[in-house]
């Protein structure tokens, strides 16, 4: 069984690990390697467990500590040739990427890991470029998407085969509105290319459900924008909304949860 940990899930960082027991990956590197090391070691595991890491965008937040973990580590690092090209002209890369540098296959999947199969698919976002993922694992399928502006149909078709779904609700609308950001900024957050809002990615969930759709995850919920109770119940009301032949819905078939902006998640089985 296949288990998901979220180190940091916001715009104070983020990273998370998918782990089989015995060997794990990371997704993105915006957090320090002393927490990674720190909830390793409080569940049983050491940093050789940590076998490569993957990017989805050069943002801060997704990438602050790469630099550290590839002069300390030398781990594998697989992006996008485009990302890849960014992120060796980042400061907070610059000089260390590069041996660990690893490019994601263009025409399908890349075996990441021996027997783990990763694709990525492009999702509307202001970064360099913004990549989702799609991750084959020991006959799992697990679906990453976050900093995602506007669903795309090709973020549907893979979510829509996933057993596990990590996707971004990053903004209750009402609260963006009568927030204190800048106009400029509220544009940019709900603008297509910025971030998904809890009723977006309500959406999405009511969109791409199927019976095989066993977790969803919310990621990055914004902390001056969202509201945790906010973002789970309205992607709670479009599971209730899908009624299933023997009169149960959706919700009763998903283990649903909002990861914790900023700290450590519980280690997940999915």
């Amino acid at each position: 069984m296949l288990k998901f940990i979220s180190f940091s899930s916001g715009s104070s960082g983020n990273c998370y690990f998918l782990f089989d027991g015995e060997r794990g990956l990371l997704i993105d590197a915006g957090v320090s390697l002393r927490r990674v090391r720190k909830a390793l070691l409080e569940n049983g595991l050491g940093f050789d467990a940590v076998r490569c890491v993957l990017l989805t965008h050069d943002h801060m937040d997704h990438i602050r500590h790469l630099g550290t973990f590839c002069k300390k580590l030398s781990l594998p690092v697989f992006a996008t040739s485009v990302l890849h090209e960014a992120i060796c002209n980042n400061e907070y890369a610059e000089g260390w990427v590069g041996a660990c540098r690893r490019n994601l296959s263009d025409d399908g999947p890349t075996e990441v890991l021996p027997g783990v199969l990763a694709r990525y698919f492009i999702v509307p976002h202001d970064a360099s470029q913004t990549v989702g993922y799609s991750i084959e694992w020991g006959g799992k399928h697990f679906v990453l998407m976050t900093d995602v502006g506007a669903m795309t149909e090709e973020a549907i078709e893979y979510a829509q085969a996933a057993d596990t779904l990590v996707i971004e609700s990053n903004y209750d609308l009402p609260m963006l509105l009568k927030g204190r950001y800048t106009e400029e900024l509220k544009r940019r957050i709900r603008g297509g290319n910025g971030h998904l809002s809890n009723d977006e990615c309500a959406d999405a969930i009511g969109r791409v459900w199927h019976k095989g759709l066993k977790n969803i995850f919310l990621c990055h919920l914004s902390e001056n924008n969202n509201d945790p109770l906010k973002a789970y119940e309205s992607a709670a009301d479009a599971l209730q909304g899908i009624i299933l032949e023997d009169g149960s819905t959706a919700k009763d078939e998903t283990f649903l949860r909002t990861l914790p902006r900023g700290r450590v998640s519980p280690f997940y089985e999915i």
